[in-house]
């Protein structure tokens, strides 16, 4: 099995580096921290993809699902406001980002109400809800490697949402959290 799970890190990190591929050449985009995020939370999915439904009603399965399932929200519902309001824009020049991130219009309605980046939120509730699927001292260090990866690619986004947007986006930082709504 371990050659399986060795295999499948190496194919879906060719995959990531193909998508990163321009943030690989520009440590200072968001996309270079958040390939490594994606890298970790990787590793910790192949870690515990085999306790992933064992012990199904113990404490730490039920927190996992949660946190699995307000993830899986996040990404549902942060995509779809960035392609409905957002209104990506081909012309957007950054070739660090990605087709959906190349917004014209700032969103601030809907989970942007309270949070700036419910995307990098949905990795970071992905990376603990498959901690809790299995929870170890090597898990922790990976899930804490992605929360710290998630923190520097927000930052690093919000540098750049502050030069695009100017100081609209100065303002709505202001008055929402980064990841987690009234607390952080």
């Amino acid at each position: 099995m371990l050659i399986v799970k060795v295999v499948v890190f190496l194919a879906a990190t060719a995959g990531l580096a193909y998508v990163s591929r321009a943030s690989l050449l520009a440590p200072r985009s968001h996309g270079f921290y958040r390939f490594f995020a994606w890298e970790a939370i990787l590793a910790l999915v192949l870690l515990n993809v085999d306790a992933w439904f064992r012990d199904p009603f113990s404490w730490h399965q039920i927190l996992s699902w949660f946190l699995l399932l307000v993830s899986l929200f996040l990404v549902l519902h942060g995509v779809h406001l960035l392609r409905r309001i957002g209104r990506p824009d081909k012309q957007r020049d950054d070739a660090t980002l990605v087709g959906f991130e190349r917004t014209s219009t700032l969103v601030t309605v809907g989970a942007y109400r309270y949070i700036r980046h419910p995307l990098y939120s949905s990795l970071l509730f992905l990376a603990w809800g498959v901690f809790f699927k299995a929870p170890s001292w090597i898990g922790a260090l990976l899930a804490s490697a992605a929360t710290l990866f998630l923190v520097v690619t927000a930052r690093m986004e919000e540098a750049e949402n502050a030069r695009f947007f100017g100081p609209a986006y100065e303002a709505y930082m202001k008055r929402s959290k980064m990841f987690v709504p009234y607390l952080f």
